[in-house]
């Protein structure tokens, strides 16, 4: 069973995540900002990593650039997860090292699609 961290403040939003992807087999962990989502995915190396982008503390976009820019963590795919829409929202995501990037809310067949692709 692959473990998915999931990197939201929102805790309405993270339990929607949590049971999404545990009705499809997946092992869920939860962090509440950028910050912890860094400190969760370098203890437990999760296979992949849903993050949001306004969050406290950290952003899920300078959490994404951390994550991806490091050597021991730099192979877990992050697909950002947010309200913010505009194409260089997008842009600026891949940028930062995200494998795709997903607006809320969420399609749950868009997403499962998604993570096993990326799972692979």
């Amino acid at each position: 069973m692959a473990k998915i961290l999931v990197v939201d403040d929102s805790p309405s939003e993270s339990e929607k995540f949590r049971e999404i992807l545990a009705r499809h087999g997946y092992e869920v962990l939860q962090a509440s900002n950028g910050e912890q989502g860094i400190e969760m995915t370098k203890r437990e190396l999760p296979a992949l990593i849903l993050m949001d982008v306004v969050m406290p503390v950290m952003n899920g976009f300078q959490a994404t650039r951390m994550l991806s820019r490091d050597g021991a963590t730099g192979h877990i795919p992050i697909i950002i997860v947010s309200t913010k829409d505009q194409p260089t929202d997008r842009i600026w995501g891949k940028r930062q090292g995200a494998a795709d990037y997903l607006t809320k809310p969420i399609d749950e067949a868009v997403l499962i699609a998604l993570v096993k692709r990326l799972l692979l």
